[in-house]
């Protein structure tokens, strides 16, 4: 029986990182998934996935493999380095700092150097883990840049589609565009074949960028109440509201108006107008459809606003 740390022998009958993390799971603690393989001569395969934080730190990581004891061992105390790490140190760590924080006592080693040289331990994957923590945006690429190689799908077909059909889901948009329907690598991290960017990459920035653009086209004044609005963004709510409730009465009477100024004299908020064209001779001006005008804005907008021609 080989002589090793109580800590290895812990760890090859019950692995503290043993498993995996989904997007969902790594997206729910605000944290974008890294998955990465390799694959050894000896055909041992190792996969891990890696929960990073905005700020490059590793916050959860997990690991699968189909070896057995102490390569076990070794990947699980490997993965459990990395927790709590910034990228930049992941990618150099090496197998003396497995094997040190497997040791019971600091000066008896956990296992022979031999072993642990020999042992299917790459680091290589921590270097692949840092790369791919680089998240590519879909800027970074031509319009034409084939995205899924099999069904020749390039980037803009499948932008305009999520933002033309308003697509949800990876398989939305394999049912309009064929993309990610075949061999599936294209679809997201740790599919057949390793992609330089994703269906849910492009999926995920594109709907951000149209709530941008939502957000854009919303007035200032959205969700903010009229007491506390500034000024500027009280005479463009009650702009919008003249635009769609007061200026087309007036228009068809050949007359309009403009704000001059809103002056607070609490409680009341004093808005001052000025009529045009037609409506500024009108006699009707000052009675009726300065009664309408201030009836509307009270409704619509704040009931203390009082309307004075000038």
């Amino acid at each position: 029986m080989k002589n090793y740390s109580k800590k290895i022998d812990e760890r090859i009958n019950n692995p503290k990182n043993f498993g995996e993390i989904t997007k969902e799971e790594a997206r729910s603690l605000g944290c974008k998934l890294v998955v990465a393989d390799f694959e050894s001569n000896g055909n041992d395969t190792l996969r891990v996935y890696f929960a990073i934080t905005k700020d490059k730190i590793v916050f959860n990581a997990k690991f699968k493999s189909f070896a057995t004891g102490l390569i076990v061992a070794l990947n699980d105390m490997m993965i459990e380095l990395c927790i709590g790490k910034s990228i930049e140190k992941v990618a150099n760590l090496f197998k003396t700092d497995v094997e040190f924080a497997l040791r019971d006592e600091p000066q008896i080693p956990a296992l022979s150097i031999e072993e642990l040289h020999n042992s299917f331990l790459n680091f290589v994957i921590l270097k692949k883990v840092a790369l791919n923590s680089e998240k590519r945006d879909m800027n970074d690429f031509d319009d034409d840049y084939i995205v899924c190689d099999c069904a020749r799908t390039n980037l803009k077909t499948i932008k305009d589609a999520i933002k033309n059909f308003d697509l949800l889901t990876i398989e939305d948009i394999g049912n309009v565009t064929k993309a990610g329907i075949f061999c599936k690598s294209c679809q997201k991290e740790g599919g057949l074949e390793e992609k330089e960017i994703y269906l849910s990459d492009i999926l995920e920035q594109t709907i951000a960028e149209i709530e941008n653009e939502k957000q854009k086209d919303e007035p200032s004044y959205i969700n903010t109440s009229f007491e506390v609005m500034t000024k500027e963004q009280k005479i463009e709510l009650i702009e919008d509201v003249l635009d769609d409730d007061v200026r087309p009465m007036l228009v068809m009477d050949g007359g309009n108006m403009e704000i001059l100024d809103i002056v607070e004299s609490p409680p009341h908020h004093d808005l001052y107008i000025r009529y045009l064209g037609a409506c500024s001779g009108c006699s009707s001006g000052s009675m009726g459809t300065l009664y309408a005008i201030e009836s509307i804005l009270q409704s619509k907008v704040n009931e203390n606003i009082r309307v004075l021609p000038i």
